[in-house]
């Protein structure tokens, strides 16, 4: 008997593979406009910094399409599951790997962003390409939109914040500042009733309950260097603030809005926060990144299955 397929394509938001693409890369994410000599030359500097010139996140989100569709494969031996990748802003991109399912001969198909937390601005922009190719070529497909509340997914950051804590083993745990932090967004997504700030918040105190957290608070990172106004207050100024208003001197950052280690944790985070933790003499760690971790990847697995089974239940 022959297996029903089904495409799956992993969304995310993409790097250049090398340092020669970088200056490509950074020109899409720019619409088409090139970035100045002194742009290029500090974006080169900061994926130098972090690993040499590895790229992390390509590799990350390689292994996490992988894991996905074998963890699917396992839960549902029935059906023949096929992950396809689609990028943002580097190959192949979202209209890529619709194109690539169709190609491939897949007639229905689920869309799922590696984001927990849905924002028009980032998941809903990936969802609109998806949606607009594999219309204009025939595909059936429906998307997850979010997650951020699923118990496998808390699990596994419930894990990290814990581990994290015992790296401060002189203190009270309840004497370290907890930060959760994800990527800022535009302020104007708060006019639209973008549930993005909420979504994150919710995912934030869920953990303070499992935890038995009473000493955190949220903090935005990684804000782009545009004219309009991002949200805040960013993690550096809070890291400030706290120190000099309040005496914290021990803070652990758990950047939720991230699953794998990429540039806005392994250099804002490891890099630029970790710099600025020395000046003020704060003793700063962070939780580990989810990447391949089991939990997500059933996360994952969970949120695709169900997404199919209401398709096929609506036909």
């Amino acid at each position: 008997m022959t297996k029903t397929r089904i495409g799956v394509l992993v969304m995310s938001y993409g790097t250049p593979e090398s340092l020669d693409q970088v200056e490509a890369y950074y020109t899409h994410i720019r619409r088409g406009h090139p970035p100045t000599p002194e742009q290029l030359h500090e974006l080169t500097t900061r994926y130098e910094a972090i690993v040499g010139g590895f790229f992390p996140l390509r590799e990350n989100t390689n292994k996490q399409v992988k894991g996905l569709e074998a963890t699917l494969r396992q839960e549902h031996p029935e059906l023949e599951f096929v992950c396809y990748q689609g990028l943002k802003h580097a190959q192949p991109y979202v209209e890529d790997g619709v194109e690539q399912m169709v190609k491939d001969g897949i007639t229905e198909a689920v869309g799922v962003v590696l984001a927990p937390h849905y924002s028009t601005m980032s998941v809903g922009g990936y969802v609109k390409r998806a949606k607009d190719k594999a219309e204009a070529l025939g595909l059936k497909m429906t998307f997850v939109l979010d997650y951020h509340l699923h118990g496998k997914l808390l699990d596994a950051l419930q894990t990290r914040v814990e581990k994290a804590l015992g790296k401060f083993a002189e203190a009270d745990r309840d004497n370290v500042r907890v930060i959760f932090t994800a990527h800022s967004l535009p302020e104007k997504i708060l006019e639209m009733k973008d549930p993005y700030p909420d979504q994150l918040l919710a995912t934030s105190k869920a953990l303070a309950e499992r935890v038995g957290l009473t000493n955190w608070q949220f903090g935005w990172q990684s804000a782009g260097q545009t004219a309009m106004t991002w949200l805040g207050p960013d993690i550096m100024d809070v890291m400030r603030t706290i120190k000099q208003e309040e005496g914290v001197d021990k803070i652990l950052l758990c950047p939720i809005g991230f699953v794998s280690d990429h540039l806005e944790v392994l250099y804002d985070i490891d890099i630029e926060a970790q710099g600025l933790a020395k000046e003020l003499g704060v003793h700063l760690e962070r939780t580990e990144s989810l990447n391949t971790d089991p939990l997500y990847m059933e996360t994952l697995s969970d949120v695709v299955y169900k997404k199919w089974q209401e398709a096929a239940g609506s036909q």
